[in-house]
């Protein structure tokens, strides 16, 4: 498109500046990328230590114990009679719950009570592969 003024013709400038959004959009998923690992683990638990530990390339199911016996699946706080319900709904209906795998992670001031209580919650949802999740001793 162009404009007369004058005598002069003149084009207009329909070329966008994009360098601006690319900043911007790089910084965003910068931001994104270094704030995921630390909004997974939310809650605070002191797992005990032990001399082998496998590491978890993988998302699971996990149900947690904090340092005051409240229960959490993932993030979210759960009452423990309503446990084996929730264990039963993950991964739809048609799943075997006997090839599911929970990841069990209690603080190491819980007592051996509760630990059994929630044991027990996810084995009445018919899941029997449990692991307890533990942290390598610090050198």
């Amino acid at each position: 498109m162009a404009f007369s003024s004058g005598g002069r013709t003149q084009t207009s400038l329909a070329e966008i500046n994009i360098t601006p959004l690319v900043d911007v959009v790089l910084v965003l998923l910068l931001i994104f990328m270094l704030t995921a690992p630390v909004l997974q683990s939310g809650i605070e638990v002191a797992v005990p230590q032990t001399r082998t530990v496998n590491q978890l390339t993988e998302e699971r199911t996990v149900v947690s114990i904090d340092h005051e016996q409240r229960v959490f699946l993932q993030d979210k706080p759960v009452n423990l009679n309503d446990l084996p319900t929730l264990l039963r709904g993950i991964g739809g209906k048609g799943a075997d719950p006997a090839k599911k795998v929970i990841y069990l992670r209690a603080d190491q001031k819980v007592p051996f009570g509760a630990f059994a209580s929630v044991m027990d919650a996810v084995k009445q949802a018919g899941i029997t592969n449990i692991s307890i999740v533990t942290r390598p001793y610090e050198k």
